[in-house]
């Protein structure tokens, strides 16, 4: 509006860019791309069948999800308890085929593809589609080739130590269901993408996140590593939790950055050779 005899600035026009890791909080253009995603992907839901014995499905169909590197498997189940027919759709494991027979359970086989809980399962078996809460469906290691290893069964606490596919360690309860095998897709990264259209057709089915420009790159009014004759960040690229959003790039509340050296580094190899 105008206040007589005077123009109003807006506050807009005295602030700077609003930087892109801003804009990607708000959504809008920035969503997923889910017009041709197959569904949810999860294991069945957790019933009695399950817990105390199996049931038995059939692979209808391996497909291609949209934006994601690993086929699905489309499995059907006869209804427990009503008389149709209920469709799953699994993250396929290496090795599943159209027409196997998977069977989910507590009393199910060690065969890849098959379902069983954790407390079931041998230290050293390949899992994927891992569950962290018993019943949610599984969460760990869906992508193209990933797998958690059984590390140890505590049967008194009734938890399991898992090795995910990062490297790292964790506990989750027995209860927790997981598919025996790895997943399928696995060596999609080895062949080079060669040319920028492929990168553009890749994450065109995935999201609004493709190219990435380095913040050293760009302007000063775009962000905050920006500008400067020579690409340099010029401060320390460490940043407070509390600082505003526009300033909060780099690494965000870090509690220690750089190599590890000395002692650390020592005791980092240490744990790495007993992992292995």
């Amino acid at each position: 509006g105008y206040i007589k005899g005077q123009e109003c600035t807006s506050l807009a026009s005295n602030m700077g860019r609003v930087i892109l890791a801003v804009r990607k909080g708000k959504g809008s253009i920035f969503k997923a791309h889910t017009k041709h995603r197959k569904g949810a992907v999860s294991l069945r839901s957790l019933d009695f069948a399950e817990r105390t014995g199996y049931i038995k499905g059939v692979v209808k169909e391996i497909i291609h999800d949209s934006g994601r590197g690993a086929p699905l498997a489309v499995v059907q189940f006869r209804h427990p308890y009503t008389y149709k027919i209920q469709k799953e759709l699994f993250c396929a494991a290496e090795g599943m085929y159209t027409g196997q027979f998977i069977y989910c359970g507590k009393k199910a086989q060690l065969t890849v593809g098959n379902v069983l809980p954790c407390s079931e399962l041998p230290e050293g078996t390949v899992v994927c589609n891992l569950e962290h809460r018993p019943g949610n469906g599984g969460t760990i290691a869906r992508a193209s080739g990933d797998y958690c290893t059984i590390m140890t069964q505590d049967a008194d606490a009734k938890k399991t130590r898992i090795k995910l596919p990062s490297g790292a360690r964790k506990t989750v309860s027995s209860a927790c269901r997981a598919m025996v095998g790895i997943i399928a897709g696995g060596g999609r990264i080895d062949k080079p993408m060669l040319k920028a259209g492929t990168a553009f057709h890749k994450y065109k089915a995935k999201r609004n996140e493709w190219p990435k420009m380095r913040g050293v790159a760009l302007n000063p009014v775009e962000h905050p590593f920006g500008g400067g004759n020579h690409q340099h960040i010029g401060k320390p690229s460490t940043v407070a939790r509390s600082k505003a959003a526009g300033r909060k790039v780099g690494l965000i509340a870090a509690r220690r950055t750089g190599r590890l050296r000395g002692g650390k580094a020592t005791q980092a190899l240490a744990e790495k050779a007993k992992e292995k």
